[in-house]
């Protein structure tokens, strides 16, 4: 599906006619700027027009979720519905958005269908003129200052103070229109002090009357990072807004993150490579015949291999970082339950990272993938991430595999958004249901055996708000964790919790989202945060599954630590399996927070050593 729409701030609204824009009042600046003020300012002008062209080169994921909040007395405002939109976008000629349409998009006119009349309800609510549109592209457009008019001729910089974001030092200046017009920027800037550009603009848009009139358009809080040398590039937006309807106030919160600005072919060494020697004869068992039993499976993993070569190159499953959580952490937890249920498996189990804000998990032959919204708002003990990978790992166990269909990678050849509905990968219910019943039994055998009522608060939390989430727990790729009717899968895990208690302070059922990982915008990879935890100290604190503002701490890129985070780590020996916490899952990319490495927490994988596998040779590591 694909829709034109121009640069211009315009698209968020339909436009207003000159005359009305000419009413506008004029804007003074109070305070000249000093020498040095002006010349930064004239560099971020400059450095503007470098970024658009910088864009124009790019074709990034940009993905949006939308809560709808009301007030609540305890807890200040809870949510009350939610929407989710996924794109690729092409800035080359303009806005040319391809949306990654569902499973079920045939059913719908459309992949925003839903998005419209919910937003259109809600902007009429917060209320904004009933004669414009509202536009879920302009959540993209907000990445932009003014992609036609930034400069000192539209625009008035009044000095505010000078800021670290981070270690980056920065500029802050206020700026305004000097005459109002509709989408013009209205708000605050931060100008890194080096080249000039702003790595920060938090404010609104002006509505065709005055600077006040901002019921045509979000407030919203801008960021970029510095993701190359010299290049700083839009990574996420916070949207939040609150207006009253008579006696009912409504709210929207909202995040935006971009993704895949390098999206590469993803490569694949493997590990029978040939080597000829003079006069050597080959004895390796890699030269013997191959049992029917064996060739089965090496199918069904060159279906695997060949679906998630195609996931990750659509920017849909993150690239694996050496050493990095899904190996130091999720692949731990998945020995730590095969050892002890002595779980016979053909080929070796590895985990992957989907990285949709979307909370679903499902399995591509013998690999588990977890999508970074489930792990994000998950509480940060391994027992609870240890009931999700034990779920899919019964899949496994069970026979639950892909489609080889795929196995022909013809078979995979389409657009990138066309990713979830061309790959089939939901169980039915009735594996879903097999699966729940035998994870249970691996997690009775296992070393969390002790831990499963904090883990079952997780699911007992994702139930309780599974009914107005409805979005948020929609899969676009794998199996919800909840059934149709809203319970969960590992019913008797929840069950066995305790019951949901706003008040205990000690009890963290769910965190919100953005709470373990963070994806670098260029390449795609995942990292754990390194960031410190606080206690809650009243129930808003809690704010499970929730929305909340984004906020990092830039640091300008360095090439050294770029390449030594991303440099192969030496191989374990075989049968000792790697352990390490969270903490160690990776070093930090451009532009994260660098808080206290004390303060951080998580859970810490105890080791057992992996049984040895049972026929076929070694699955490719993906």
């Amino acid at each position: 599906m694909y829709r034109k729409i121009p640069v211009t701030l315009l698209s968020l609204l339909l436009g207003v006619s000159a005359a009305e824009a000419k009413k506008t009042p004029k804007y003074d600046q109070t305070h000249p700027l000093t020498p040095d003020q002006a010349a930064l300012v004239q560099k971020s002008i400059g450095q503007e027009k470098i970024l658009i062209k910088a864009i124009q080169q790019r074709t990034p994921l940009v993905e949006t979720y939308i809560q709808d909040t009301k007030p609540d007395v305890k807890l200040w405002q809870v949510p009350i519905g939610d929407q989710y939109t996924l794109s690729r976008v092409d800035f080359g000629k303009g806005f040319f958005d391809k949306s990654y349409e569902p499973r079920d998009a045939k059913d719908k006119k459309g992949w925003f269908k839903g998005s419209f009349a919910a937003i259109s309800g809600l902007t009429k609510a917060l209320g904004l003129d009933k004669h414009f549109t509202y536009n879920p592209t302009g959540f993209m457009q907000m990445m932009f200052l003014d992609p036609t008019g930034f400069d000192e001729q539209h625009y008035a910089f009044n000095y505010v103070r000078r800021e670290f974001l981070g270690s980056v030092r920065t500029w802050v200046y206020d700026v305004h229109p000097k005459v109002a017009g509709m989408g013009r920027f209205y708000g605050r800037v931060w100008i890194e002090d080096q080249d000039g550009n702003v790595v920060r603009f938090n404010g609104t848009y002006t509505g065709p009357r005055s600077e006040d009139d901002s019921r045509y358009y979000f407030h919203f809080d801008s960021w970029r990072m510095n993701v190359q040398p010299g290049i700083w590039l839009p990574v996420a937006i916070y949207v939040e807004e609150t207006s009253r309807d008579g006696e009912k106030q409504i709210g929207l919160k909202a995040q935006t993150h971009f993704w895949g600005y390098s999206l590469k072919l993803p490569t694949r060494d493997s590990e029978s490579v040939s080597m000829k020697v003079d006069d050597a004869e080959d004895k390796s068992d890699d030269s013997g015949d191959v049992s029917p039993l064996q060739a089965s499976r090496e199918w069904v993993a060159q279906a695997e291999n060949n679906v998630i070569d195609r996931l990750e190159q659509a920017g849909l499953v993150a690239p694996l970082t050496p050493n990095g959580f899904e190996q130091t952490v999720l692949d731990q937890i998945v020995t730590n339950l095969v050892v002890p249920n002595n779980v016979q498996l053909s080929l070796p189990v590895h985990c992957r990272i989907m990285l949709t804000d979307t909370i679903e998990t499902t399995t591509v032959g013998n690999t588990i993938l977890l999508s970074k919204g489930l792990i994000d708002t998950m509480p940060k003990d391994e027992a609870t991430l240890a009931s999700v990978v034990s779920l899919e790992l019964a899949h496994i166990a069970l026979g639950h595999h892909i489609d080889t269909r795929y196995a022909f990678n013809d078979r995979l050849m389409f657009p990138d958004e066309a990713s979830f509905r061309r790959i089939a990968m939901n169980h039915t219910d009735h594996d879903n249901q097999e699966a729940a019943t035998k994870a249970q039994e691996y997690l009775d055998a296992s070393m969390y055996k002790d831990q499963l009522a904090k883990a079952g608060l997780y699911w007992s939390q994702l139930a309780d708000r599974g009914s107005v989430l409805k979005a948020l727990n929609t899969p676009k790729l794998g199996d919800s964790l909840l059934k149709t009717d809203g319970q969960p899968w590992m019913t008797a895990l929840a069950k066995g919790a305790p019951r949901l208690n706003w008040d205990d302070l000690t009890q963290s059922p769910a965190l919100p989202l953005g709470s373990w990982l963070k994806t670098d915008p260029w390449d795609d990879r995942v990292h754990q945060l390194n960031a410190k935890l606080y206690a809650p100290l009243n129930p808003r604190d809690k704010m499970p599954l929730e929305v909340t503002p984004v906020y990092f701490r830039l640091q300008r890129y360095d090439e050294a630590q770029s390449a030594a985070k991303n440099a192969a780590p030496a191989q374990p020996a075989p049968g000792n399996p790697q352990s390490a916490s969270p903490a160690a899952g990776g070093s930090q990319p451009a532009g994260a927070d660098q808080p206290a490495p004390q303060q951080n927490e998580g859970p810490q994988p105890q080791q057992q050593q992996a049984p040895p596998q049972q026929g076929g040779s070694p699955s490719p590591q993906k």
